[in-house]
């Protein structure tokens, strides 16, 4: 190969390196609070659509909370009256983005008891719960939520 050649392809791979570095870097300038709103998003439709299966039919929810999914300590009745609650109250606080780290936090419980008493065989879909609740337990809601927002006001106010 010619010394051009050479030339004119380390010109090319430092020019693409250059490009990717860019992007690289474009996409480490992407505020937290943008990436929190999909991650807030997923996490409360999933529990939001299981709370509205488990509500559409409450025989059938209570039925499966005696059979199928028998979580210890608890009573199936008051077993199913937790986790729908928990379906139903925790996906509107992520989606608001207030309490978010609390929402998380229970959410985080709750998978756990689904991953190892209920359905240890579905680790691949909770570990991707897991992730994305532990991302918002870690780091809020952020800028784009009520969170943030009483964050600055009582702040501003003590």
């Amino acid at each position: 190969m010619s010394s051009d050649r050479i030339a004119q392809s380390s010109a090319k791979r430092s020019s693409l390196l250059r490009i990717i570095r860019q992007i690289f870097d474009r996409l480490d300038r992407v505020p937290y609070g943008l990436l929190a709103i999909p991650l807030r998003l997923a996490v409360a439709t999933v529990f939001w659509d299981s709370a509205m299966v488990h509500l559409a039919n409450w025989q059938t929810t209570l039925d499966l909370f005696a059979t199928e999914y028998q979580v210890p300590l608890l009573p199936p009745d008051l077993a199913a009256y937790l986790a729908v609650s928990i379906e139903v109250s925790t996906p509107i606080l992520l989606v608001l983005g207030l309490l978010t780290r609390l929402a998380a936090a229970v959410l985080l419980g709750m998978v756990t008891v689904i991953e190892i008493f209920v359905y240890p065989q579905a680790w691949p879909t909770h570990i991707q719960w897991a992730a994305m609740l532990l991302v918002l337990l870690c780091r809020g809601a952020g800028m784009f939520s009520i969170d943030h927002w009483l964050r600055r006001y009582l702040g501003a106010q003590g």
